[in-house]
């Protein structure tokens, strides 16, 4: 069984016990290390269904794998090897360990305050991303009816629908109605504090009981900073009433100061009353003050920031849309696109309308068409691993409007791309801004199913499509790469597949006897022709064809060398070979020769082979650390073997309970002195069956 790209990428950021806590995204894993200094983006790039790696300050690290992700985070907690660590949810105990650990290393860079406030607002938003794109696409479906006539103006001010429209509407508002009180959630979370008490400090100021307090006598409507607001006395004091629905800002600050608190309290009470303590004082303190002082901050900010958006917009709407195009595809890799994604929510609360997400479709379409440019280049040149990333960045930004596995995994990589995808950024912002710009009543994903929920929905059509072809033009144009990098590319490609093709047919030739099960050699006239003489014993040689094989040690399925997740077997370090998923538990010798190391603790041997070849084969990965345990070792240094004797034997329970993979690669460590190293047939083998096969 091949290794999986979970247990791959866990190998490849130092294994479980590197990894203090794993998170996810939309669209990447989040991994918070012990020590990043070590690993490979490269090698992490490397793995299959990986988009890009993103290293970060404080040894974070990301892990771009598109709409997979949450699969793919399932799969790495699944795995035996991650039972214990950090790898999943960590309790209060260890993350106030972890912590003191991270403190203790000092600064993590001059910007991770920075890297930290954009993580506190990812997080805040990433988990309801799915339900924000659902009720983004049952708004597109109402726009659409609309259009089509077949409802009226759903969202026009006195218009009523009937009940079974009322109801399809209801789908999509009980997200943004609600939204305060799941980012309230994830954002106290986040901070550390009890998710649930963040929710229900939030919950009061949107129950019907506090918004009815505005009608109760006594209440008086005030103007303050120019807005007409409600207020009533409370205890002697002033109490704003305000709608929170769809307010983001309120609970962004509300669980900021509730983290703060939360510690203090934690320090100050008896760890015994804690449970009952620490959420009654907070509460007790955060929601007056949330009701008085923080929600209230939190509606001005955001108005004060929507406001100075607005008056950009209705200075010049023209600059205004070229602007938010040109500025996003710097301010998505920082994170500054969430703040943004509130005032636009904000907006539609405020004005019923938002102004913002149509200039940035023309980024986002953009930057899908950029991406569409790779796609095409990746498909001319032959290039698997970049086909395989644009195609699933791609899906992801034309269905669901998501430009992240389109940035991390390609665009910051390939610095060429940047300024190609700007001039489509900017074709598609002065579409729009000579048009007078575009508007949208609701909140969406601009994608391509989106573009309904626009108006108008010509003008934004064929902005966003100039975005897309003028960005992918010039991508196809100029390439995506360097000519260096190309050169590069080219070289590696041309190798491998003259390598292949070189190989095809010893590798046929071989497959074909093996399994016809004959031992007989092939007619001197063949073995001249091909090269691939099967000769009577795994390991003679034949002086006509200088072509021979090394026999399987053990019982199994082999499979190429890539898939051992280890940098140093897979990527070919040691030297060409093949590698095996045992299914039996007896190593044997795969030729006659010379034991030359015999570890003790059973994981490694080096075999001098009568025929000249160096092997290693090395049972399972990282099982050096059991240190003998379920090993048991039959051979010794300098000891003569022949094809058959048994060099180790081990349990496979053992190795499989410690969560360390039973692949075993088998190395030709002298594989320069060959001109081919190749598999004799890839899929199910036995000991003593040919494995591989070598010419001089």
């Amino acid at each position: 069984m091949a290794t999986s790209p979970a247990e791959s990428i866990v190998d490849a950021v130092g294994g479980p016990g590197n990894i203090e806590s794993l998170t996810h995204c939309a669209t990447r894993l989040r991994f918070q290390l012990r020590d990043a200094s070590n690993v490979d983006p490269s090698t992490v790039e490397a793995i299959p269904g990986v988009m890009g790696a993103v290293p970060q300050a404080g040894d974070r690290f990301q892990v771009v794998i598109g709409g997979a992700v949450q699969n793919v985070y399932n799969d790495i907690n699944a795995l035996p090897a991650m039972s214990g660590t950090g790898g999943g949810a960590v309790d209060e105990d260890d993350m106030d360990s972890v912590k003191a650990r991270e403190r203790a290393k000092g600064p993590r860079g001059k910007v991770a305050w920075l890297d930290s406030l954009f993580e506190f607002l990812s997080d805040s938003f990433r988990p309801i991303l799915g339900a924000l794109l659902g009720a983004s696409l049952f708004i597109t479906f109402m726009a659409l009816m609309a259009t089509l006539g077949v409802i009226p103006a759903w969202n026009a001010p006195g218009v009523t629908l009937e009940p079974s429209w009322q109801f399809v509407n209801l789908m999509w508002q009980c997200v943004f109605i609600f939204l305060p009180l799941m980012v309230a959630y994830n954002a106290a979370k986040k901070v550390g504090a009890d998710p649930w008490v963040g929710f229900a400090i939030m919950a009061v100021v949107m129950l019907p009981g506090f918004t009815g307090l505005a009608d109760q006598e006594g209440a008086q409507q005030i103007t303050f900073l120019g807005s007409d607001i409600t207020t009533i006395s409370v205890f002697g004091m002033p109490l704003t009433i305000f709608d929170y629905s769809s307010q983001v800002f309120p609970p962004l600050l509300m669980a900021g100061a509730l983290g703060l608190l939360w510690k203090g309290l934690r320090k100050v009470i008896p760890e015994n009353i804690q449970l009952i303590f620490v959420p009654f004082l907070a509460m007790l303190i955060m929601i007056p003050l949330t009701a008085f002082l923080i929600g209230p901050i939190g509606v001005y900010a955001g108005a004060g920031l929507a406001n100075l958006l607005s008056s950009i917009n209705d200075f010049s709407p023209f600059i205004f849309a070229i602007v938010i195009p040109l500025a996003y595809p710097f301010m998505v890799p920082l994170g500054l696109h969430w703040p943004i994604n509130a005032i636009m929510l904000l907006n539609i609360q405020t004005l019923g309308y938002d102004f913002i997400q149509g200039p940035m479709g023309a980024w986002n379409f953009a930057c899908f068409g950029a991406t569409a440019g790779v796609l095409w280049i990746s498909w001319r040149a032959r290039d698997k691993q970049m086909r395989q990333t644009a195609t699933g960045a791609l899906a992801a930004g034309l269905l669901g409007g998501i430009s992240e596995p389109s940035l991390y995994g390609i665009h910051l990589r390939f610095k060429r791309i940047y300024p190609r995808m700007l001039v489509g950024c900017l074709v598609g912002g002065l579409i729009i801004g000579i048009g007078g710009g575009v508007r949208t009543q609701a909140f969406v994903f601009t994608s391509l199913l989106t573009i309904p929920a626009f108006d108008s929905v010509v003008l934004y059509g064929i902005a966003v499509l100039a975005s897309f072809v003028v960005a992918m033009a010039l991508v196809i144009i100029s390439d995506y790469r360097t000519p260096e990098q190309r050169a590069e590319f080219e070289a590696q490609r041309d190798k491998a597949e003259a390598t292949a093709q070189a190989a095809a047919p010893v590798v046929a030739a071989a497959t074909a006897t093996a399994a016809s099960g004959s031992s007989t050699a092939a007619p001197a006239e063949t073995r001249r022709g091909t090269a691939t003489a099967t000769l009577d014993k795994p390991g003679a040689t034949d002086e006509v064809s200088a072509a021979f094989e090394i026999a399987s040690p053990l019982d199994g399925t082999a499979v190429a060398l890539s898939e051992v997740p280890d940098p140093v077997f897979g990527g070919g370090v040691m030297g060409p070979g093949v590698a095996i998923e045992p299914t039996g538990n007896t190593v044997v010798s795969p030729g006659a020769g010379t034991v030359a190391a015999a570890q003790p603790t059973g994981h490694a041997f080096g075999l001098e082979l009568d025929n000249g070849v160096e092997l290693l084969i090395h049972v399972g990965i990282d099982t050096v650390n059991l240190k003998g345990e379920g090993f048991e070792v039959h051979v010794k240094a300098g000891d003569r073997v022949e094809q058959g004797t048994p060099l180790v034997t081990f349990d496979r329970a053992v190795i499989e309970k410690a969560g360390y993979p039973l692949i075993t690669p088998v190395i030709v460590l002298n594989g320069d002195a060959f001109a081919t190293v190749d598999p004799v047939g890839l899929g199910a083998t036995t000991a003593g069956s040919p494995l591989l096969i070598l010419e001089k």
